[in-house]
């Protein structure tokens, strides 16, 4: 039987769903933040505003909205546990 890439675990990363536990509201109000990224125009929203076109293309608007929650999540905790501004476009360090 020959090793193949996926048959390590270690090297897929896998993310999960956005679960139902925490807080209703903050999950609701990051939906809805998610909904608004999906119809923004203004340029600092660009970035997020195409990885979820990208994903509504293959998935859906509802579940790209999910997505971007999210991914909203994970920035808006990043920020807080560093202690640092949010900067649109920047790509972050390796």
């Amino acid at each position: 039987m020959a090793l193949t890439e996926q048959a390590f675990s270690w090297k897929q990363q896998h993310r999960g769903r956005i679960s139902k536990t925490g807080n209703p509201r903050a999950r609701m109000l990051l939906v809805e933040a998610g909904w608004r990224l999906l119809r923004a125009r203004q340029a600092a929203a660009a970035p997020l505003r195409a990885w979820g076109e990208r994903l509504a293309a293959r998935r859906g608007r509802a579940i790209a909205a999910v997505a971007l929650a999210r991914r909203l999540a994970r920035i808006l905790y990043a920020l807080w546990r560093d202690g640092s501004a949010y900067r649109p476009g920047v790509p972050r360090a390796a």
